[in-house]
Formats: structure tokens, sequence, C-alpha cells
């Protein structure tokens, strides 16, 4: 069966189709800058990559790009014939726990979610709605990030703020980046030979946006991201963990506004707030002072986390590194685990080939590299909803 991957942001779509349950990828489309005057489409499949550049003004035409990109090379005739199109949803909110059948009743709720995810909510419903219209007869299945985090505990989740605030209006910590941390747990598994609910981990998703994750029994406990995708580690342009008091201070006596605040905490913080720069690779070569500051000051966090999370775990059978950063930066995970305690040791020669166990023989626990793929978990979890 056919299954399609749609991953709708405000000016873009990514879109993977899969051949299931063989899990082949028979097609990856990017249409990028939606609604600007000049739209790039990007197609690959089999060994052929094209470049189309056009004017696309909405998500409605983007979509119409792609099937009929699909149907012009000759990779899927009839759009109506997918088995079932999977939809990355930023926010779930604590209504959706699983991967859901979209109805008019899911679109509600996931609408009414637009306040806990402004940047996000909006436009993966706008990639719902238009696929709906271009292939109203086949399921439409939601996949949630924040779903994977619904079953931490509510020591956990809950922030220390007057209860009446969770009660009426749902702030807690919810998490993020969970279609990752779902699946690189499923192939940690896989590779150790184990079930998943027999492994205790901690996965680090590190890439321009990164975030920890306490698995225990198979099972997120606690996760680095928050209420927002802000909370936690230093990313490429978010702050993460900071006292919560600098946003009173910069407006009170600085005078910036909420949107101000909300700009610099999220677009001009982490590492390009310290050394004008967001690319990890750029900053290492650069290796000026503010350059290995910025390194230093993200590496650190990765490290606090890493052993609260240990402490948290008490028994940790693997420690996970993903994302664009943690799969391929031998550097900063030799950082990262330098001078961990507990008998952990790093096989450095097998950390500069990216292998995936990273970790001597001896090590009181196993390193890992595990490459994630987020689109191949929508699928899977599509799959997996098609057959119950």
């Amino acid at each position: 069966m056919n299954i399609a991957v749609i991953n709708s942001g405000s000016s873009s779509i990514k879109f993977q189709l899969f051949h299931m349950p063989e899990k082949k990828v028979l097609a990856h489309i990017l249409v990028e800058k939606i609604g600007e005057f000049i739209s790039d489409t990007i197609l690959e499949y089999e060994d052929k990559k094209l470049v189309i550049t056009s004017v696309i003004k909405n998500h409605h035409d983007g979509l119409e790009e792609i099937i009929s990109l699909l149907s012009k090379h000759e990779i899927l005739e009839d759009f109506s014939s997918l088995s079932a199109i999977g939809h990355r949803v930023v926010h779930g909110g604590e209504e959706f726990k699983t991967s859901t059948l979209i109805d008019a009743s899911v679109l509600e709720k996931i609408e009414a979610l637009i306040p806990l995810a402004p940047l996000h909510n909006p436009a993966n419903l706008e990639g719902i709605l238009v696929a709906m219209k271009k292939a109203p007869d086949v399921p439409q299945i939601a996949v949630f990030d924040t779903a994977f985090h619904s079953h931490m505990p509510q020591e956990a989740y809950l922030y220390a703020l007057p209860y009446e605030l969770y009660e009426e209006h749902k702030i807690r910590r919810y998490g993020f980046h969970g279609t990752s941390h779902a699946f690189v747990l499923k192939q940690t598994a896989e590779i150790l030979q184990k079930k998943s609910e027999e492994l205790n981990i901690i996965t680090l998703h590190l890439g321009n946006g990164s975030s920890a994750c306490a698995i225990e029994g198979g099972v997120s406990v606690d996760t680095s991201m928050g209420f927002t995708p802000l909370e936690g580690l230093i990313m490429g342009s978010r702050c993460g963990d900071i006292d919560s008091a600098i946003v009173i201070h910069l407006h009170r006596e600085l005078g910036m506004s909420i949107d101000e605040i909300d700009k610099l905490l999220n677009k001009k913080s982490g590492l390009i707030g310290i050394c004008k720069n967001n690319d990890v690779r750029t900053i290492i070569e650069l290796g000026d002072e503010k350059s290995q500051l910025a390194i230093e000051m993200m590496v650190r966090r990765i490290k606090k986390y890493i052993g609260g999370y240990m402490a948290l775990l008490g028994r940790v059978d693997a420690i996970v590194f993903t994302g664009g950063i943690g799969e391929n930066s031998a550097y900063i995970r030799e950082m990262v685990l330098e001078s961990l305690a507990c008998g952990i040791e790093l096989d450095y020669a097998q950390n500069k080939r990216n292998a995936t166990i990273i970790s001597t023989k001896i090590s009181s626990v196993k390193l890992m590299v595990v490459k994630t793929d987020e689109e191949q978990e929508i699928a899977n979890e599509c799959l997996s909803l098609l057959k119950n």
C-alpha cells in the first residue's frame, strides 16, 4: 500500500510517499516559499533530483503541484488511490494521546488548540484541509508531536504555578519532537535486540531545535521542552532554560514589548545570540572566543540534562544521539560524553566514524548514534492505525 506523509509549515509543504509495509520511499517533495514572489519545489525520486521554480500562492496550489509532479513522473497516477495520508500536527494538547483518524470532531479540536501552538497548528490544519479536499475518500491521520510525551506523570508535566492555571488554561509541560524520540526508541530496541518496554534510555535530539527525553520502560517520563519548544537545551536561536524573571526585567526595565521579547528568546538567542551564528559546523570551524563559549554553553546544558535524567531513571541502558548535530558531529558527542561518571566510556575511533555503537565494550551504558526519520514514523503510525 502507498501512504503519503504531509508536514505542512506556514510557508512550506514537506511530502513523502512510502510503499508500506516495506518502508520504501517512492518520492520526496519539498515545496518552499509558498505565498512569496518565487517558490521552489524540489522533487527527489529513484536517483533523480529536480528543482522547479514557479509561483505557488497557497497550500492548495502547493499540493496541486505535488500531485501534478507525482503523475507527470509516473510515481503515483491517482492521488485518490492512496491507502492513507498522514499529517504531522505539532500540538495535540491533552486531547490526543495517540495518532488519530481525522473527522470533523478532530478538526475542531486541532483548531481549538491553536492558542497553544499559534505558529504551527494553523499550518498543520491547512495541510489537512487541502488534502481532504483533494482526496476526500482517503483516510487522513493526524500524528501529534506531543503524543509520545502525553503519559508523563503529573510531577513531571506540571509547573509550580497556581494549580488553577493548569485546570483552566492547560498551562503545563507538553514536550515536542515526540515523533523523533518515538522512532529512535524503536530503532534502539531493534539494534539492542530488546523490546522497547524493557529499555531505560536517554534520547538526545540535537539540531537547530534540540530536546532531551528520559524514557523508562519505553515510556517518556520527562523531556526538556515544555509548554512551548522554547524550554530546555540551548538551541540554534532559542535560549532554552532561563530565569523567567528575565522576561519581567526586559519588559519593565528595558521597555521591550511582549512581541519583542518573544522574538528575542525564540529567534535571536541560543547559539546565534552568543556568537552570531547558528550552524554548529561553522561555529566549530571558526573557533574564536565567542564561538567556543557558545559550544561550551550548549554542551554544558546537555550534560546537565543527562545527569538529571540518569538520577531520575536509576538504570540507564543507553544514551542515544540523533538529529542533524547528534548524528553527524563527533566533536559535540565527544564533548558531551567527556568526564561523564558511572563507568561510561566512549570509543573515540567509533565515534569519529559516526558508528551506531560508539561506546567501548566495558562501558556501563551503551552510547549510540541513531538516525531519526519522523516521516517514516508517521507512515508507521498510519499503517498501525489502518491495521486496527
